[in-house]
């Protein structure tokens, strides 16, 4: 994948789908930097860590600004609580969208220079939550797709020295899966309404970074990369069934 001796720096890449893409990279021979408020639960072999608030724009200028090179940077930190809109005030929902939207923005500037002289790439790790209703977690939805607006203007404001893709994830089986889908038999259902009949891992997300990142992709620029294993599919089909069991045709 032409990555050996390449830097590249992984936000909150200490845990979860983070730790999976900065697995990738250091197996493809990258020198692999993470960086998040707090160090990794379990090292993540083949990387470096250094402590950052991706909060504090002054905090992110600082440490780009120490750092030698950066060939690739992947915007993966993010998340959010499930919580419907009338269940909290406003300033939480812009939190949440502050560490899924402005935060990317902030690291992106701040390597710009960066990247621009190694005519390297900055990979978003978006979601399919910003492609489609978001109940419960509407504010990280709607920073989502802001996300891949964001990521396609800057792929033309930036070429042709700097690269700019998204990897569109669905739903992983992390560390934290069983919380988030009611135990082993939740993970089990969700997996069900897969098309390739399972969650993605970590690794999957991160096999796709990587490919963005390398010169196979040297031609992609401004591109979405559905990570989802097929999507979801429809509820009308489930939902309407005719002709004794056969769906019928759609006018």
């Amino acid at each position: 994948m032409g990555l050996d001796g390449k830097t590249v720096v992984v936000t909150g890449g200490t845990r979860g789908v983070g730790a999976g893409i900065a697995r990738a990279f250091a197996a493809a021979g990258a020198d692999v930097l993470t960086c998040a408020r707090r160090p990794p639960e379990v090292p993540v072999p083949g990387t470096r860590f250094a402590p950052l608030d991706l909060r504090d724009p002054q905090a992110v200028r600082a440490f780009f600004a120490a750092l030698p090179r950066v060939d690739v940077l992947v915007n993966n930190a993010g998340g959010t609580p499930y919580r419907r809109l009338t269940d909290a005030g406003a300033e939480h929902h812009a939190r949440v969208i502050e560490l899924n939207l402005l935060t990317p923005l902030t690291a992106s500037l701040a390597a710009h220079e960066h990247l621009a002289r190694a005519r390297g790439c900055v990979v978003m790790i978006g979601s399919v939550s910003g492609e489609r209703p978001s109940p419960g977690s509407a504010a990280y939805g709607a920073a989502k797709a802001g996300l891949d607006s964001l990521a396609r203007s800057m792929a033309v404001e930036w070429a042709p020295h700097v690269r700019v893709n998204t990897v569109v994830v669905g739903m992983v089986r992390t560390e934290r899966a069983h919380q988030h889908y009611g135990g082993e038999d939740g993970v089990v259902a969700v997996s069900g309404t897969v098309p390739l009949g399972r969650l993605a891992v970590p690794a999957d997300v991160g096999a796709a970074a990587v490919f963005l990142a390398s010169d196979a992709a040297a031609y992609i620029s401004g591109a979405a990369l559905l990570v989802h294993g097929g999507g979801e599919r429809p509820a009308f089909l489930d939902a309407a069934t005719v002709n004794n069991g056969r769906q019928g045709d759609l006018e």
